[in-house]
């Protein structure tokens, strides 16, 4: 019964071709109401938009029965405004409850303000955009821009393309910090199953975790004797091996009593099989972090990096050292976008555990498959590697991808030449739009789990891409009331 727009206008409802949108405003909200009021309009980009988003209602789902579903338009106009304005779902509510101009891009006229969305259902609708539908949007959008931006048919497009850290939203990690997340979920998932079948095996627990977070503390705050008696040192270093001991020995405990319950409890009960595979999942974690703990402090082995884990909620989380002054480290996943000369996102990939290097030729072949024009690319020097710079050139008219290390003549003669280093200089653009996707949304991913964090980016990107189109709409606007402020 979900529908992908409601074609029965209500009394009171303003057309959306009709929405008129201050062209003064400076605030990103217009521009990308202007941005949507123009793919909606134009039926032909429309309907492509449109059959990309049938894709999001499951083929087996019963139309005939159960209530319908929020409108596939509004959940689009949602989601890209949510990202857009760098918003949480709480905001997101407010102004889908009181603004008007929104509400009457929703659908929404002046008799339907008894008509809210409840916080849960933003939420469970968003979350049914998935990246690849996004990224068929986005390549909609961005061929309409190039209709208005460009003045000619077929224009060269000139790519840049770099790399940047979209953080996860995780507290900075350590191996005991990690092992206490591990415990307190432990013990509240055991406790709510248990407080479902009247077991008092965990009847204490807000008490049991409370004291286990006094053995984290005191784990936590002891610190390497800086003295430089020997003695000292040795006195600090055994408090330190006693604390961790105690506390990796109670988490055991925790453990055992956790297993214990899980062979008690029948999971066959309505909603405790998720219970049990997400109690699972924490046992293992925590069973890692006391083995890490063990193997440091009281074996005194340095833990391999690749062993690490740096969220048991956000797993897919980084540890990423880009050498940039102020910034010695970022917890997160890199994100690699691919622009054109006028501003909008050709392409964009999230790299687990990839280096830029290893995405150079991908990026290229994608943006390339989506956008035949695609001939000049220009790069830095983090995606440089021999094999990548000879295959790149095969792709493109021009490839601007620096070297690292020494040049041999031929290269020096390449890499100094006039056309390369203009097209260097015009890469470090490429900065300005990474600047903006972290400004509206893409400095911190709040979104749980691998495929949030890829649906907010394409969220982002889209919305980026539909707030550059709206900003070229309200700037030829601009120019008409000027006009017509003269001629009055």
């Amino acid at each position: 019964m979900r529908k992908t727009f409601e074609p029965q206008m209500t009394f009171g409802q303003t057309p959306i071709d009709q929405i008129k949108l201050d062209m003064r405003s400076r605030d990103e909200i217009p521009k990308l109401l202007l941005g949507l009021q123009h793919i909606y309009c134009n039926s032909e980009v429309r309907l492509k938009v449109f059959n990309i988003l049938k894709n999001m209602i499951p083929e087996d789902v019963d139309s005939s029965n159960g209530r319908p579903g929020m409108d596939l338009w509004k959940i689009l106009v949602m989601g890209t405004i949510r990202l857009n304005c760098n918003w949480d779902y709480d905001k997101l509510q407010e102004i889908a409850n009181n603004h008007k101009t929104m509400r009457q891009m929703l659908g929404h006229g002046f008799m339907d303000d008894d008509k809210t969305y409840p916080l849960q259902t933003l939420k469970d609708n968003v979350s049914l955009l998935t990246p690849d539908i996004l990224d068929q949007i986005n390549a909609v959008v961005v061929e309409e821009g190039h209709k208005l931006l460009v003045n000619k048919k077929n224009p060269v497009l000139r790519g840049r393309c770099d790399s940047f850290v979209l953080e996860t939203d995780v507290h900075f990690p350590t191996d005991i910090n990690l092992l206490f997340d591990a415990i307190r979920k432990l013990i509240q998932i055991c406790a709510l199953m248990a407080n479902a079948l009247d077991m008092s095996l965990w009847r204490q627990y807000v008490y049991n975790i409370k004291s286990f977070k006094r053995l984290y503390r005191c784990a936590q705050q002891l610190k390497r004797s800086t003295s430089k008696s020997e003695t000292k040192k040795a006195e600090r270093e055994q408090l330190i091996i006693d604390a961790h001991t105690e506390y990796i020995e109670t988490a055991e405990e925790y453990i055992e009593k956790a297993e214990t319950t899980i062979e008690s409890v029948d999971p066959t009960i309505k909603g405790f099989a998720e219970k049990i595979e997400d109690l699972k999942s924490y046992i293992t974690h925590a069973k890692r972090q006391i083995d890490q703990i063990r193997r440091r402090v009281i074996q005194g082995e340095k833990i391999p990096h690749d062993e690490k884990v740096f969220s048991i909620f956000e797993t897919h989380t980084e540890w990423i050292s880009k050498g940039k002054a102020g910034v010695p480290q970022e917890l997160g996943l890199r994100v690699c976008i691919l622009e054109d000369q006028y501003g909008l996102i050709l392409h964009h990939q999230v790299m687990e555990r990839e280096t830029d290097d290893k995405v150079a030729v991908a990026m290229v072949d994608a943006a390339q498959n989506k956008f035949p024009n695609l001939r000049v690319c220009s790069f830095d020097k983090g995606f440089y590697t021999p094999a990548n710079k000879n295959e790149l050139k095969s792709k493109l008219d021009l490839l601007v991808l620096p070297k690292k290390g020494k040049r041999n003549k031929e290269e020096e003669k390449e890499e100094t030449s006039e056309t390369f280093i203009r097209h260097k200089r015009q890469h470090s653009a490429v900065e300005s739009a990474i600047n903006a996707l972290e400004n509206h949304g893409l400095d911190r991913c709040p979104d749980h789990g691998i495929d949030g964090f890829k649906r907010y980016v394409s969220l982002s990107v889209l919305a980026r891409n539909l707030q550059i189109i709206g900003h070229h709409l309200q700037q030829i606007g601009l120019k008409e009331l000027q006009k017509y402020k003269k001629a009055a």
